[in-house]
């Protein structure tokens, strides 16, 4: 199993903001690997195949904390590896990321669309964390919550991760109060506001989450804020935190919402269109600081275009 390694105790720094990947050598009952570089052959050569393996041992790419990995050392259960992967080739997001607040625990970042919050598949350098990392020199800074990739707006991360349990504690026990904003068709036969309560079930690599039969998991108030001509701008106020929870309510009420790639159709894959960003903004964060016991409320000053055409 691959597992992110600590910016403190690695004996590789960082690299473009991000951490170094770390393998710890499993028990070998079967007897199957005399050396590392065995190992390391048949765990990584499936995916970038046993020559590259050999060329990041021959570069010194693959180290323990006493230095680099030959491939030639005899096998070792429980040896911990440290190595940088390969990054995928990634289209820079031509959009800053805002800083709408800063202290020593907390760093509050107003997120473009198409920046991914954190590192995942295709998405490593081009992600908030990775750029903020980058920007503000803080090299131990986490998220203390995901924003899909799509959606622009408030992101809470935080700077030391002795203090990052406390904040995704929030997130989890469901403290924190967010509101978003959203561009979407107006429909006079929709009543609102309205609470939408349904149960939401994500397939992994299914791209678009569903409602089904059963017990409901998700619940968001949409309500009206403004019209104009055939949209509407919505304030949307989820009390649980689903896959595309806030997209999907919105697409089952047949108020899809502008520029959405997947609802109420998966669009076919290709290249970014940075003039039509999916017309969602996390506008609102409010919690009440579990450090210093302080009531804290951030606003974007982001802006959807929606209502006036691209931007």
């Amino acid at each position: 199993m691959r597992r992110r390694a600590r910016a403190i105790g690695a004996p590789l720094p960082q690299r473009g903001g991000i951490d170094p990947a770390r393998v710890r050598l499993p028990e070998d009952t079967e007897g199957r690997w005399a050396t590392v570089g065995d190992h390391l052959r048949d765990r990584f050569g499936g995916a970038i195949g046993a020559g590259r393996v050999d060329e990041m041992l021959r570069d010194g790419r693959f180290v323990r904390l006493d230095g680099p990995v030959t491939g030639r050392e005899p096998y070792a259960a429980g040896l911990s590896i440290w190595f940088h992967r390969d990054f995928p080739a990634e289209e820079p997001v031509p959009f800053g990321i805002g800083v709408v607040y800063r202290d020593e625990r907390i760093v509050v970042a107003d997120k473009p669309h198409f920046l991914a919050t954190m590192p995942r598949g295709r998405h490593v350098t081009e992600t908030a964390l990775a750029r903020l990392r980058r920007e503000l020199a803080l090299a131990e800074l986490q998220p203390a919550h995901r924003l899909d990739r799509l959606t622009a707006g408030l992101v809470l991360f935080v700077v030391r991760p002795a203090d990052r349990g406390a904040y995704q504690t929030l997130f989890r026990d469901r403290l924190v109060r967010k509101e978003y904003e959203a561009v979407a068709p107006y429909d006079p036969a929709v009543a609102l506001p309205v609470t939408v309560r349904s149960r939401i079930e994500k397939e992994r690599g299914v791209m678009a989450a569903r409602e089904v039969p059963g017990e409901p998991n998700s619940e968001s108030r949409i309500e009206l804020v403004e019209r104009r001509g055939a949209l509407g701008r919505y304030r949307l106020l989820p009390a649980t935190g689903r896959t595309h929870q806030l997209r999907v309510h919105m697409n089952a009420l047949g108020l899809p919402i502008l520029h959405d790639p997947v609802y109420p159709v998966v669009r076919a894959d290709g290249p970014e269109d940075f003039t039509r960003p999916l017309q969602l903004l996390a506008r609102t964060l409010e919690f009440t600081d579990p450090v210093s016991g302080v009531e804290l409320r951030f606003e974007s000053r982001l802006s959807l275009a929606g209502l006036s055409g691209p931007g």
